[in-house]
């Protein structure tokens, strides 16, 4: 391949790459790397041709072109090159290339091998599954990983899944005068084997509520009262929205993640407390 041809594809991929047809940007682009790997552009075509796969959510070639973006990235200055390859080697479960990633992106992360369990704080994960949009509360697991810890109210989502999300933030929620970022999820990494079920509890106050979620919490279960839920237009759940913590007495629904057997034992443990305040009815599964 004479460079003069390189150069009318690499023009005919960025025209592709303009009108969101991310299959022919990187196939031509990567015609030329086979030929030009090196040049003094090839980083970015590198790059953008593993950006174009990431968008296809073909994390297989994501991954193999992407090393190649990373190994001619500068290393500890935030070069997204790294990002993106810690996320496809993350979905690759290649832990080891993972964590050379987020070093080289300028991560420091605890030692060790295998999988990562680094625990950088919560956040939030807008969840997508056949177009329903939900956002979450996650504890972080590594830059790209998180554990659900909310009931999610989606069909199909559970309570303690790892979802893999995207590193640019698209919204933020405060909590008490902190920031915390909203990612979009780009896969179900690991499924959650416990299952979601709904009850109607009577509270005589706000704090039974509030001690019906802790006692779930400290078994490792999930509590989420329908008070808790709040819809947003995408403009505003893409913002900065400011985010109460609302917990309200009196009949209302709550969202449980638990077997059932354990489902009802804490509500009676719970129940039996304090039995004038509190009462529960109608335990029932959600598909």
């Amino acid at each position: 391949m004479h460079k003069s041809e390189a150069k009318k594809l690499v023009k005919q991929a960025y025209e592709a790459w303009d009108a969101e047809d991310w299959t022919t940007a990187a196939g031509l682009l990567e015609r030329v790397l086979a030929h030009f790997p090196d040049e003094e552009p090839s980083p970015v075509w590198w790059y953008d041709a593993a950006l174009g796969h990431k968008f296809l959510r073909n994390w297989a070639k994501a991954y193999e072109l992407g090393r190649e973006a990373a190994a001619r990235a500068p290393r500890g200055e935030g070069d997204p090159a790294h990002w993106n390859l810690g996320i496809a080697a993350t979905i690759q479960r290649d832990w080891a290339t993972a964590r050379q990633a987020w070093a080289g992106f300028g991560i420091e992360l605890p030692p060790g091998d295998g999988v990562i369990d680094a625990r950088l704080g919560a956040a939030c994960v807008r969840l997508d599954t056949g177009g329903e949009r939900e956002v979450v509360w996650i504890d972080r697991l590594c830059p790209t990983r998180g554990r659900v810890m909310n009931v999610p109210v989606t069909a199909g989502r559970r309570f303690g899944e790892i979802v893999v999300h995207d590193g640019e933030p698209k919204g933020r929620r405060v909590v008490d005068g902190r920031e915390y970022p909203v990612f979009d999820e780009l896969l179900l990494f690991e499924s959650s084997d416990l299952p979601t079920f709904t009850v109607t509890v009577d509270a005589g106050e706000a704090a039974d509520v509030d001690a019906l979620i802790d006692l779930f919490g400290q078994n490792d279960y999930g509590a989420e009262p329908a008070s808790g839920f709040e819809v947003l237009c995408a403009c505003c759940s893409e913002g900065t929205h400011e985010q109460e913590r609302k917990v309200h007495p009196g009949t209302q629904q709550v969202s449980l993640a638990a077997p059932e057997d354990e489902a009802r034992r804490l509500l009676d443990r719970w129940a039996a407390h304090t039995p004038s305040a509190r009462g529960w009815t109608g335990l029932l599964p959600v598909a």
